[in-house]
């Protein structure tokens, strides 16, 4: 029995099969991979949050990522554009782009695709991508053996507090034991995910690093709009005491005045005097604490969708919605090229090792929305082109219109449009020599398909049926003879116009589409000459018939 050859994964390490299958990465009972959080961002101040990103900066990411987790939950605006952007590139079609034109690698492609008909993908590559805002996520990747095939049963979003880095280099991801100590991370086991905001060492790429500032001074805002509103409005009562009032007697007073209502309660010796000031615009005074929370929170939509237009609902000024819509489709496609190749590296190429062996290629996920086309105007581009013999797939154009090829039994629309006539077999002679034809460039001339050879044996059928020659029978025969290669491109392409429209209103928009774009300066020429001669043959005969 031939031994199963031992695997490597990108970093050399052996792979340990019989592990695969466990999961080593959950939650623990009284170990350090506990689900218990701690919340540092209750009572956070500025020199808190610089200390507990000093101590991420160190290797210490606990607190900072408990404060990224926290900010998510209190702050609406951030986890709204988050969750955006997020979601718009958890829900793309993913394609599956076989290593080769072999059959293996198409049966290999076929696999995976099969596998990403999963509903739970959505919201795994949406745990998965929890790397934009903490800088960092680890998927635990449970591999299914119940068939005897391997496949990925399902991916497990894992605490990224029970991961950290070598502090040689603080890049290095490894993960911690129950003990808390550190180990390297499992090979073919995680999903070790990384979108930068912006470049430096993992815990300080992501974008809760450089929220939590505008976080912490928004935060202050609201709360001193949260007092200034609680207290404006309410009326302000003063108790007065007179000369010789016990202290006891004071304090009942200020319990009383203060039991009324909120704060904004005092007592004052009787004959003294406290002058309340108003500013005088106390609209204005509303307004400040708004329009500061809302600064942040625009700051906060650029620094996550790079605009603010499809989230503060504000346009013109630097661009319009549409301009800031193609900046979120700017960042949604490079976050989806990231996780497609986050994905190829930790779960295709591994899956495709265990399941069939090393390749010496191996298939690519595609993350992408497709791109919109305008199948009108393909269409309408493309239908001039059929119509002068272009030759074109009909599976090509199933495929971009998303029709199917009809069946022996199926009932179809439409008919196949017409070959347009095989102009170098054309039997009719070019009439470049004719007199008539004479007014013509010699391009023109060139393109022409009749001569004269045609011309004469009309005239000479003529003579023949008549015994002499009949000027109208011959300028007739002429004519009908000069008149045919243009009358024939035209008829033919009406007739592909006909048997490809499907609806009058079809057949309507190709003719009034296509016909400027007939070259009828030839037919015109003949015409004008056959019009012209018609003229003179008749001024000779009438001066035949007074002489």
């Amino acid at each position: 029995m031939a031994k199963t050859p031992q695997l490597l994964d990108q970093y050399g390490r052996p792979v340990e099969r019989h592990s695969l299958t466990e999961e080593i990465a959950a939650p623990t009972f009284g170990g350090v991979r506990s689900p218990i959080t701690g919340y540092p961002a209750d009572g956070l101040t500025p020199l808190r949050l610089g200390q507990i990103l000093r101590e991420a900066d160190a290797g210490d990411p606990v607190r900072y990522l408990e404060l990224a987790e926290a900010i998510e939950e209190r702050d609406l605006h951030y986890v709204g554009v988050l969750g955006t952007r997020r979601r718009s590139v958890s829900q793309l079609d993913i394609t599956v782009k076989p290593g080769d034109d072999s059959p293996q690698a198409e049966r290999i492609a076929q696999r995976i695709r099969d596998w990403l008909t999963r509903d739970e993908l959505s919201d795994e590559l949406f745990d998965t991508l929890d790397c934009i805002g903490k800088g960092y996520s680890m998927t635990e990747i449970i591999w299914d053996r119940s068939s005897a095939q391997w496949e990925p049963a399902r991916l497990e979003w894992r605490d990224p507090r029970w991961f950290t880095f070598d502090p040689l280099d603080l890049t290095t991801p490894l993960q911690l034991d129950e003990n808390g100590q550190r180990q390297p991370l499992k090979p073919f086991k995680f999903v070790y995910a990384r979108i930068k905001a912006k470049s430096g060492l993992p815990l300080r790429s992501g974008l809760a690093r450089i929220a939590l500032w505008a976080y912490l001074f928004k935060k202050y805002t609201e709360r001193d709009w949260a007092i200034f509103s609680q207290t404006y409005g309410q009326p302000l009562r003063v108790g007065k005491y007179g000369p010789g009032t016990s202290k006891e007697d004071r304090e009942k007073l200020f319990q009383a005045v203060a039991n009324i209502a909120g704060d904004c309660a005092a007592i004052v010796p009787e004959g003294m005097m406290i002058e309340f000031i108003e500013t005088g615009n106390l609209g204005a005074a509303v307004s400040l604490y708004e329009k500061r929370a809302d600064w942040y929170d625009k700051q906060m939509s650029k620094a996550v969708l790079g605009q603010t237009a499809t989230t503060d609902a504000v346009t013109g000024g630097l661009g319009s919605g549409k301009e800031h819509r193609e900046v979120q489709e700017d960042i949604e496609r490079a976050d989806a090229k990231s996780l497609q190749a986050i994905l190829n590296r930790d779960l295709i190429r591994p899956w495709v090792q265990l399941e069939f062996g090393p390749q010496k290629t191996y298939p690519r996920l595609i993350i992408a929305r497709p791109e919109d086309e305008d199948l009108k105007a393909f269409a309408d581009g493309l239908t001039p082109f059929v119509q002068l013999g272009l030759p074109v797939k009909q599976s090509e154009i199933h495929a971009k219109f998303g029709l199917s090829q009809p069946g022996e039994n199926d009932e179809i629309i439409g008919g196949s449009a017409q070959t347009p006539p095989d102009r170098e077999n054309d039997t009719v002679p070019s009439p470049s020599k004719s007199p008539l034809n004479t007014h013509l460039t010699g391009q023109e001339r060139d393109d022409e398909d009749q001569g004269t050879d045609a011309a004469l044996q009309a005239e000479t059928a003529a003579v023949a049926r008549s015994g002499e020659p009949d000027p109208v029978e011959t300028l007739a025969a002429r004519l009908e003879v000069e008149a045919a290669p243009a009358m024939t491109a035209m008829i033919s392409r009406i007739e592909a116009m006909v048997n490809a429209a499907g609806s009058l209103e079809e057949l309507r928009e190709n003719l009034l589409a296509g016909f400027p774009d007939l070259d009828h300066q030839k037919l015109a020429a003949v015409l004008a000459m056959a019009s012209m001669a018609s003229h003179a043959g008749g001024r000779a005969v009438q001066e035949d018939e007074s002489a």
